[in-house]
């Protein structure tokens, strides 16, 4: 009897798929006049917003996302400003993700405008790698309207650093065995999850280039950086090392909290308004956590005053929410006791975190109240999936209604399928 021939293993190949300017190139679909202008995407030129996209012409000015708005109006006078617009970009992110999934049924959108595709194996239906991302290059424009860029690598790190050097509208393919040649020339900022406080301490090492990490002992690293130094080290090879790549792609991870805040476009000591405020942002983050089938049993605020000096008060509950009115009951109480009574206002946030999939026991003498309150707030999503978020709200937060911040990770994020509520 022959032995079994064993079947060649293939190498291992992944997508990172980064829509271009997606929040301004979806703002172009419905207003083609902005083509081809300096667009930034956040808000009006005289709020206190951020940006939190702008066009490749308006880059050449040095506008980039999380910039303040006036800050960017200085830089960019000639610049259009738009508002954004939320519910088009969740629509456009579902047309994008409609689109990989022709290619892999590995698909995992790490944000609303960016997608890694585990293509290992389908040389046989999509041709090898180049003709593959070509392919998706040109299905994307048909699908969407919209363009893309495409990297390419053996690791998600390698694949989302090459997308980032393609840009825009570009494909960038390393070829298995260069990782570390490729990496090695490119700033150490290029690394995913090196953020301004490493690389000062990199740059302190002398350590300015990806290629002078590698040449460092992962034992220096450790020394100094702990186990994040081993990551660096892996990293700097070229591999899916540390927290940011530590799953498979299209694996389900939950998030750890989900925050709302809100900048007022003036600064104010009305408690009124505050209060207000804070029922709205409990309903934001109490949105999301039934859309991510989450009940959470610590509630945050941050409150950030006048002058910038900034504070976080939290609380555990005895029982864990997913309800507006018990986020805001505990929000509101946090606030009263931790304001300075008539000192101004900037910023307003409620978090929430420490989650469970099930509820505790219900009280039964609380039992019919909470279940009335999670039948109206079902009843109110559905009318919010239906019409748009702002379309139904408790009284109380009507004054402290405001436009919705553009985020790139709502829990409604493509291919995160919202659980059936089974409690």
């Amino acid at each position: 009897m022959s032995a079994a021939v064993p079947m060649p293993a293939f190498t291992r190949t992944i997508f990172h798929v980064d829509m271009d300017a997606f929040f301004v190139s979806v703002e172009e679909l419905f207003d083609p006049s902005l083509k081809g202008k300096a667009v930034v995407v956040g808000g009006q030129r005289d709020e206190r917003g951020v940006v939190s996209a702008a066009s490749y012409a308006a880059r050449k000015f040095g506008v980039h996302s999380a910039m303040p708005l006036r800050t960017a109006s200085k830089m960019c006078p000639q610049a259009i400003f738009v508002n954004g617009h939320p519910e088009r970009y969740r629509e456009c992110s579902e047309k994008v993700h409609k689109v990989l999934g022709t290619f892999s049924p590995q698909v995992e959108m790490a944000s609303i405008d960016e997608a890694y595709l585990d293509m290992t194996g389908t040389e046989r239906l999509h041709g090898p790698p180049l003709k593959a991302a070509h392919a998706l290059h040109q299905r994307m424009k048909a699908g969407t309207g919209l363009n893309c860029s495409v990297g390419i690598g053996t690791s998600r790190l390698i694949a989302k650093v090459s997308s980032a050097q393609a840009k825009p509208n570009g494909v960038l393919y390393i070829v298995p065995g260069e990782e570390a040649q490729f990496l090695a020339p490119l700033d150490v900022r290029e690394i995913p999850g090196v953020g301004k406080v490493m690389e000062t301490h990199l740059h302190a090492l002398g350590v300015k280039k990806v290629g002078d990490l590698a040449s460092l002992e992962e034992s220096e690293l450790a020394d100094r950086f702990g186990k994040w130094g081993l990551a660096l080290a892996g990293k700097a090879r070229g591999e899916d090392a540390g927290g940011w790549f530590d799953t498979e792609v299209g694996a389900d991870v939950g998030a750890k909290s989900i925050s709302h805040e809100h900048t007022y476009n003036e600064d104010t000591a009305d408690v009124s308004q505050h209060e207000a405020t804070l029922m709205r942002l409990s309903e934001m983050v109490a949105r999301r956590l039934r859309e991510s089938q989450f009940h959470a049993r610590t509630i945050q605020l941050k409150l950030r005053y006048k002058d910038f000096t900034t504070i976080t008060r939290a609380h555990s509950l005895p029982s864990p929410t997913q309800l507006d009115t018990e986020i805001f009951e505990q929000v509101r109480t946090l606030f009263r006791k931790n304001w300075k009574k008539g000192a101004q206002i900037r910023l307003l946030g409620v978090q929430a975190s420490a989650f469970t999939s099930q509820p505790d026991q219900i009280n039964l003498l609380e039992g019919n109240r909470q279940q009335r309150w999670k039948d109206a707030m079902a009843a109110a999503d559905r009318l919010r999936d239906k019409f748009g978020e702002s379309s139904v709200g408790l009284a109380t937060g009507m004054r402290g209604s405001f436009r919705e911040r553009i985020h790139e990770n709502p829990a409604s994020l493509p291919g995160k399928k919202k659980k059936t509520d089974k409690s």
